[in-house]
């Protein structure tokens, strides 16, 4: 049930709902129209009630407190202003929305894990066969799945065998977390904002992405299986310089059209980096990309998104950055694959981001000295007087 004062948001959201789930049944009320909701109104009948902040000559949030004092009452779902965030979430919605930056995608996966936390769960089924805290693999429908490859706080990846085809694929699943909080929103935006900057570039160096799947109780990217392992076991193994020159121009390659198209990877590194069995090089995790036009993101916390490792000195300081950022970064791996070490280590991560602003660009063995010269232009501490694009990393080599 959908209850707010202007039409044009009710039609908005039902066709939301309806996009996803065509078969709910879906009612909606103008308060200021109809007159409020009667004191005894309970919600009964109904698994979510969506609120709008237009109630008339009420606020919505005392509104929120008049619903939720009812025993029993339905799931609520808010949509306001951000200066109302923290006092409906004070009061106990089950989740909140800005009225005027509602996502298809956010909403229905918002939505999709409430009804599975009030074990409401459409015939599509549940996500995880027994204790999902214990691991237990989850279902997707259309695909088989191998084995789990890797997991963190969020997400999950999967080796996988799509049951129509037989081709094998990695599901990155989303670990949808029940409760409403920061950490667990800005996780998944940051997974949708995975695939939407991802799927639009096709180029041979960046991980092929084939589908967004938004499911009652999940959410996955489905995407080339990449069968070479990282760089980063490539770099225990050694690289010969030659092959070292060879990864780095397919890098920049695929680093020059993600930023012809506005995007900042923002993390790389050599975890980040994949092979195929052919030895080409695939770009992958742009869970941490940004357009251009945003500023680097800091943690509540005061957490740096990144890896310090391989993090531009601006970046480290949470400065703003730009495409210069991720080329001082493609640089720190290119030391890496000529020598085997990283060019900055310290007890600390602090430490190690102050050598990065102030530590000398550290010099290559004799006998890589010929890279020496791009080396220095890709680490420059100051992004005026590095390479000011990938394209002229590969024009240099």
């Amino acid at each position: 049930m959908i209850i707010d004062g202007q039409a044009d948001f009710r039609s908005l959201l039902i066709h939301h709902l309806s996009t996803h789930w065509p078969d709910a049944i879906i009612t909606d009320y103008d308060p200021i129209a109809g007159g409020h909701l009667p004191d005894e109104f309970s919600g009964a009948g109904n698994d979510i009630i969506l609120l709008g902040n237009e109630q008339g000559d009420r606020e919505g949030v005392d509104v929120i407190k008049k619903f939720l004092s009812r025993p029993g009452f339905p799931a609520l779902v808010y949509f306001g202003h951000r200066k109302e965030t923290s006092v409906a979430l004070d009061r106990g919605v089950d989740g909140y929305f800005l009225r005027d930056d509602v996502s298809h995608n956010a909403l229905v996966v918002r939505l999709s894990d409430i009804l599975v936390a009030r074990r409401r769960v459409s015939s599509t089924g549940s996500l995880f066969v027994g204790d999902k805290a214990a691991g237990i693999n989850p279902l997707i429908k259309g695909y088989r799945l191998i084995k789990k490859l890797a997991t963190s706080s969020h997400s999950a990846l999967y080796l996988a065998e799509r049951e129509s085809t037989g081709v094998k694929m990695v599901l990155k699943v989303l670990q949808q977390i029940p409760d409403v909080n920061d950490e667990s929103i800005g996780a998944f935006d940051r997974f949708l904002q995975e695939y939407e900057l991802i799927a639009e570039i096709k180029h041979p160096n960046i991980v092929k992405i084939y589908d967004l799947g938004v499911a009652d109780d999940h959410a996955h990217i489905a995407m080339e299986y990449l069968d070479g392992g990282d760089l980063r076991q490539r770099l225990n193994e050694g690289i010969i310089a030659s092959v070292a020159a060879m990864y780095l121009r397919q890098i920049a390659s695929a680093l020059a059209t993600v930023h012809e198209v506005g995007i900042l990877h923002r993390d790389l590194k050599p975890g980040n980096i994949m092979l195929r069995r052919d030895n080409s090089i695939a770009l992958i995790d742009f869970g941490l990309a940004k357009r251009l036009r945003l500023h680097m993101e800091i943690t509540d916390s005061g957490e740096i998104f990144g890896t310090p490792y391989y993090m531009s000195p601006e970046q480290g300081h949470g400065e703003v950055v730009d495409e210069r950022s991720d080329i001082y970064s493609l640089g720190v791996i290119f030391y890496e694959m000529l020598t085997g070490d990283k060019p900055y280590l310290a007890e600390t991560a602090m430490g190690i981001i102050y050598k990065h602003a102030r530590a000398p660009v550290p010099l290559l063995p004799a006998r890589f000295a010929e890279y020496q010269a791009l080396l220095n232009m890709m680490l420059a501490k100051e992004p005026k007087n590095r390479l000011q694009s990938a394209a002229e990393v590969e024009e240099w080599l």
